[in-house]
């Protein structure tokens, strides 16, 4: 029996992920600058677009007043993402039929009506349905789950230390009380929050940028007197920087107590210390 379908890009009215239209793809993509930009061009689509026929002005004047400073120039950073709802909880398509009254006006964009009704992003095949599903249910931020969705070696990696460190990967619902949700969404967080991260501007995740180039920023670990972490892949993820052995061991205890505190909220698993 087939499994039924997630629809992790909006999967339901507290939040959505944008990554698609290219949100984080802005030299500038914190949350403030991101939000100020929705909102600017929310409002403007509701005060101007009346049908297709608007929708070249619109275009030219978002474009004429953002920033338009990229990390990697070959990502289309589409015009016409913003807000879908008054409380700016969800992002995605302003042109979609549903937010037009059932008139679909994707044939303006970018990537055409077609390519955008169709495109499922890796998430949907790499990331399992497990961890598809405890991603919909712990994460109420638009902009922490678009993150954290489309960065399927954090999460995956995330999740196999629990699943060893167990035996097994518990059921989603193993999830959903309060102490599990706590520690989860703090390792989540790490994608705001994280000590360690790089502030350099052509950085995001494992990767940084260079023009049309994109290069894997791997961590020197022998630079820093130690073995390759357990955990490089998640600190690959976090844009980590370290400065010394202190800091890296520093990270692993953060990164390890979280899967401990996890492990034993959702089940019986081993002392990681």
């Amino acid at each position: 029996m087939n499994e039924p379908f997630l629809p992790l890009c909006q999967p339901d009215g507290g939040k959505s992920c944008g990554a698609c239209c290219g949100i984080y793809n802005y030299v500038d993509s914190s949350r403030e600058a991101l939000t100020s930009r929705l909102r600017s061009r929310t409002e403007r689509f509701s005060r101007t677009v009346r049908g297709p026929e608007d929708l070249l002005a619109f275009s030219r004047a978002v474009r004429a007043e953002e920033d338009q400073n990229k990390r990697f120039e070959v990502i289309y950073c589409c015009e016409y993402a913003g807000f879908l709802d008054a409380g700016e909880r969800r992002v995605g398509c302003l042109l979609h039929p549903a937010q037009n009254n059932g008139r679909d006006m994707r044939d303006v964009s970018f990537y055409g009506r077609e390519l955008c009704d169709g495109h499922f992003c890796p998430s949907y095949h790499f990331l399992s349905r497990t961890e598809q599903r405890i991603l919909m249910e712990l994460l109420d931020d638009w902009y922490l789950y678009g993150l954290c969705l489309t960065d399927i070696d954090f999460v995956k990696g995330y999740f196999r230390h629990l699943a060893d460190s167990l035996g097994e990967m518990p059921p989603p619902e193993r999830f959903l009380g309060d102490a599990a949700r706590k520690i989860a969404l703090a390792f989540f967080g790490f994608k705001l929050t994280w000590p360690f991260r790089s502030t350099d501007a052509n950085r995001f995740g494992r990767f940084y940028f260079d023009g049309a180039q994109h290069m894997i920023r791997h961590i020197d670990y022998e630079a820093l007197g130690s073995e390759r972490s357990r955990y490089d892949g998640i600190f690959l993820s976090l844009t980590s920087v370290f400065r010394d052995r202190g800091e890296l061991l520093l990270a692993e205890e953060m990164v390890r107590e979280n899967i401990a505190a996890l492990a034993a909220a959702v089940g019986k698993g081993p002392d990681f210390r």
